[in-house]
């Protein structure tokens, strides 16, 4: 009886001892079974096999595979993976309150650390990327995915970048892979304007004068080109190349400049014997005959009123063709001939160059100069209003100067200098793009598009074999014309359409190849 009773209380000490041995290992076992039953002798079980097969020599131990896979996160890339937020009750934080305490983001920043080693040190426990997109609500606070899920993967931003920038021979962006910065938004290069290098038409002009103080090419409104040729004034069509021979001053006189009305309509000549000849083209006749300069009249000017001429006599007189008298007022200002003439597109301000190196700025109303600007050290013929900015005015100095010199005529003050390196003969600014044409004459005979403010040259264009005299632009600001004394007229297209801003193409309408003006 007393042995039955022993044998009770060793095997409820035993219970009692598996059971505390079980606890101590972590496991839930029966009360009857111990842990060390689990462990596995398979040097003893490989002896046994051995043994029973009667083999005296045992198997060599083989390795054990577990059906369970570890994979090896050296190879993964997590740059593209977002870690889901969770809250301490395990659910996702309510919109627009922060989740993370100081404590649970320094938690988080150790276990990225763990997970995805040193590419996980750019992500800061105190500032949490909410805008990249790494937390577990979007920008209006939705949940992304379940808040069971450990991960939430979006695209690679490499992958993406790649597949955005890559070059092809297809691709028809002007930005390559290698310039874009990842993760910056890039815009497209505008495409560089090509300005064709040569003339796309030449006009035969027989007599053209080789003369700096004289202005004998115009263009009208009506696109019509007006030339002087000797002691003739020819008409040339731009739109259908048909030449007319608008008059004959006679062997006794001259044609020393032409000048266009803002209407097209009407065109004033300027003689050797100091007269100024006004005529209507559509009826090819001419309708007044005004006098008042002693020598020839090298230059004019129309505003949306008046007529201004220029003299060899240093004068410049105000002309209203609506009155009889042959002009209005005198404006005395300049000490030997006026070469150049130019009013503003506002009609307010009138530009007068000089043999004398000045250029003088009037107003509609005054008989003396409002602005005198002295700096150039040649005779001043060219001579551009910018039709972009009020009072933006650009002139050229002679061979001994050879600079274009910028002027604000509101606030009477010299903005800049440019050393072209030759002769400047004439200057006319686009209508459609800021930037600006000049001409020019000894040494290189060139003709040079600028963009302004930075005077960058666009363009040289070269293939007059004398100085280039002669300037006027198209109605519609595409196309220059260019006269010289190797007596040609050369047509470049060099600034584009209003519209389209690209790339300037050949109307069509006029044929290529070299001809006649008469």
């Amino acid at each position: 009886m007393e042995t039955v009773m022993v044998m009770e209380e060793s095997l409820e000490n035993g219970g009692q001892a598996q059971e505390r041995s079980g606890r101590r290992s972590g496991l839930n076992l029966p009360g009857s079974m111990s842990a060390e039953r689990l462990k596995v002798d398979t040097s003893s079980r490989f002896s046994r096999m051995g043994n029973a097969g009667g083999l005296s020599t045992p198997s060599p131990p083989r390795s054990t595979y577990s059906d369970r896979f570890i994979p090896s996160r050296s190879s993964s890339n997590f740059t593209g993976i977002g870690w889901l937020e969770k809250s301490p009750s395990g659910t996702s934080p309510a919109p627009g309150t922060d989740a993370r305490e100081d404590g649970s983001a320094a938690y988080t920043m150790l276990l990225r650390s763990e997970l995805l080693g040193s590419d996980a040190g750019h992500f800061s426990p105190s500032a949490p990327e909410k805008s990249n997109g790494l937390l577990a609500r979007d920008q209006t606070g939705s949940p992304l995915s379940p808040a069971k899920n450990l991960f939430r993967f979006k695209s690679d931003p490499r992958s993406s970048a790649v597949a955005l920038w890559s070059e092809s021979p297809y691709s028809a962006s002007p930005i390559n892979y290698d310039a874009a910065v990842p993760g910056m938004a890039s815009s497209p290069r505008a495409a560089a304007r090509k300005i064709s290098r040569s003339p796309y038409k030449v006009l035969d002009a027989p007599a053209l004068q080789d003369d700096f103080y004289l202005n004998l090419v115009d263009w009208s409104s009506h696109n019509i080109l007006a030339v002087g040729l000797g002691t003739c004034v020819y008409l040339w069509n731009a739109s259908t190349s048909k030449v007319t021979k608008l008059c004959d001053l006679g062997p006794g006189d001259g044609v020393c400049s032409v000048g266009w009305s803002q209407r097209g309509t009407y065109l004033a000549i300027g003689t050797n014997v100091g007269d100024v000849q006004i005529w209507d083209v559509t009826r090819c006749k001419r309708v007044r005959l005004m006098g008042g300069h002693r020598t020839r009249v090298g230059t004019l000017a129309w505003n949306s009123q008046m007529l201004s001429s220029g003299s060899r006599d240093r004068k410049i007189l105000q002309r209203d063709i609506r009155v009889q008298e042959d002009f209005v007022s005198k404006l005395v200002g300049h000490k030997s001939e006026v070469c150049g003439l130019k009013w503003s597109y506002d009609d307010r301000e009138l530009a007068s160059g000089g043999n004398d190196n000045q250029l003088l700025v009037w107003n509609q109303f005054s008989t003396q100069p409002l602005s005198k600007f002295s700096e150039h050290t040649a005779a001043v013929k060219a001579i551009a209003w910018s039709p972009h900015q009020h009072g933006l005015l650009a002139s050229g100095g002679g061979t001994a100067d050879r600079c274009i010199r910028f002027w604000n005529t509101s606030t009477n003050s010299h903005l800049n200098c440019v050393d072209t390196g030759s002769q400047v003969c004439s200057l006319v600014w686009s209508k459609n793009v800021n930037e600006l044409v000049s001409t020019h004459g000894y040494s290189q005979n060139q003709v040079i598009v600028w963009r302004y403010p930075a005077m960058a040259k666009l363009a040289t264009l070269t293939g007059h074999s004398y100085r280039v005299l002669y300037l006027a632009m198209s109605p519609d600001g595409q196309t220059i014309v260019t006269g010289a004394g190797d007596e040609t007229l050369r047509f470049w297209n060099v600034f584009p359409s209003p519209k389209s801003q690209n790339a300037v193409r050949d109307t069509g309408i006029w044929s290529l190849g070299r001809t006649h003006i008469r």
